[in-house]
């Protein structure tokens, strides 16, 4: 466990989390957390001074949250697996309505969009080291833009799955990972 969190901090964050879901931003308090984690309040301020505080913490540290980073040894296999992780992520009970709360307040709450942007330059770090094997292996160029890459690739699923809710079949992510390193041309 991370000497920088609490002994707890699981359940902290995944009680953020969950009531993040159930009320949205708006809704969510330390003192709510405090109620669904079991811990008392003071404690929870002494880690994180508000609501927002805790919050960004568990969006970034939360295990509910977490993707394992590949190596599998290619390129296409390892952004397969991150794609099948987006995937599930987004359409599993227990972390699609975190994400839909996130997405739905975080046009409204600044400190949320802040929160959100946390999250993903903090998932960007972790995939980088995905895009770095690669160039390392000749499969992509020095200067690729690992950004990019990874927007397209998640921009795909977030769009087929949140906006346009088309369920995922199992050869999605193969077929989203071909498209954007091969293009849809013939």
């Amino acid at each position: 466990m991370d000497a920088g969190l609490p002994r707890r901090s699981d359940q902290i964050f995944d009680a953020a989390l969950t009531l993040l879901a159930e009320g949205g931003y708006q809704r969510l308090t330390v003192e709510g957390i405090a109620e669904r984690s079991g811990v008392h309040k003071t404690t929870l301020y002494r880690w994180w001074p508000s609501k927002d505080a805790l919050l960004g913490r568990a969006l970034v540290e939360s295990r509910l949250l977490d993707v394992e980073m590949p190596d599998t040894g290619t390129l296409r296999g390892d952004l397969e697996h991150l794609v099948g992780s987006a995937v599930r992520l987004l359409t599993a009970p227990a972390t699609a309505p975190v994400i839909a709360a996130v997405l739905a307040g975080a046009g409204e709450h600044p400190a949320l969009a802040g929160h959100a942007r946390a999250f993903f330059a903090d998932r960007l770090g972790r995939e980088r080291a995905v895009v770095d094997r690669a160039v390392a292996r000749g499969e992509l160029p020095p200067d690729v833009d690992a950004m990019l890459l990874f927007d397209l690739l998640g921009g795909a699923v977030w769009v087929r799955v949140l906006l346009r809710r088309l369920p995922p079949d199992p050869d999605t992510p193969a077929r989203v990972v071909r498209a954007v390193l091969h293009g849809l041309s013939a």
